[in-house]
């Protein structure tokens, strides 16, 4: 099975960025070009917002367009050209499935000090969660995690489903960074900031790091990298679900 995997960089041929409201949406102009998918269908987005940002993500490009550091380009990209061919109960099982293996629901039995600060940092956001959604959790030191009872997944399964499918491609983008569903759940909500929440999910490995040090310029990349990605799905939420449809989200939740 091979996959479709674009070009990591390419010569820049354009010098102006700007965007038009089209028929379907917004459309990004590289000079006199309209941008086009990887399957040449033409790139249009729903909301003006993410469009500037898009945007601005080509604008930023200088000699060689780097196309790995374009988050949300990608994840338009695969919005408009829905590669694997998945709908949208599809994307909310993809992104549901994370539950079982949830980062912040694993706890381990020693070191004391890494056992503290997981119940320390852990322990608020998974409270947090249940107080919000109304749902039981919890977590686990055994290998097979803890038993999240179905009522909580149909819950998350009807909260999902409110969202449209290019919010849900989002979700489960952050998801993947984070392997975590339920900090994930926290960054959708404005209750974490991207800095903390990628924390959170590497709490183990910034735990070792601060005792036994780290190969700087690895972690340092990684860390950024992760930040970036999950800063990316966040936003890229937030501007395909508008602002008028979070708040009513909330008010009905």
């Amino acid at each position: 099975k091979r996959y479709y995997a674009p070009p990591t960089e390419r010569k820049k041929f354009y010098q102006n960025v700007s965007i038009a409201q089209g028929e379907g949406g917004y459309e990004i102009n590289l000079d006199h070009r309209k941008l086009k998918t990887p399957q040449g269908k033409l790139f249009t987005v729903p909301s003006e917002p993410l469009a500037i940002a898009v945007a601005t993500e080509w604008d930023s490009q200088r000699d060689t367009i780097k196309f790995f550091t374009m988050h949300l380009t990608t994840l338009c990209n695969t919005a408009l050209d829905n590669p694997t061919q998945r709908n949208k109960e599809q994307l909310i099982k993809s992104s549901l499935k994370f539950l079982d293996t949830d980062t912040v629901c694993y706890r381990v039995e020693e070191p004391p000090g890494l056992v503290e600060l997981q119940t320390n940092e852990w322990d608020p956001v998974l409270k947090w969660a249940e107080n919000r959604y109304d749902v039981v959790i919890g977590s686990s030191t055994s290998i097979m995690g803890p038993d999240i009872p179905d009522k909580t997944r149909d819950v998350f399964h009807r909260h999902l489903a409110s969202y449209n499918s290019w919010s849900l491609l989002g979700i489960e983008f952050m998801i993947t960074q984070l392997k975590s569903f339920i900090l994930s759940m926290c960054l959708v909500d404005r209750f974490l900031t991207v800095q903390k929440a990628v924390l959170l999910s590497r709490l183990e490995e910034e735990y070792q790091i601060q005792h036994w040090g780290s190969v700087e310029w690895a972690h340092d990349y990684d860390l950024q990298e992760i930040q970036a990605r999950t800063a990316a799905g966040t936003l890229f939420v937030h501007l395909c679900s508008s602002s008028s449809t979070s708040k009513h989200k909330l008010l009905q939740d």
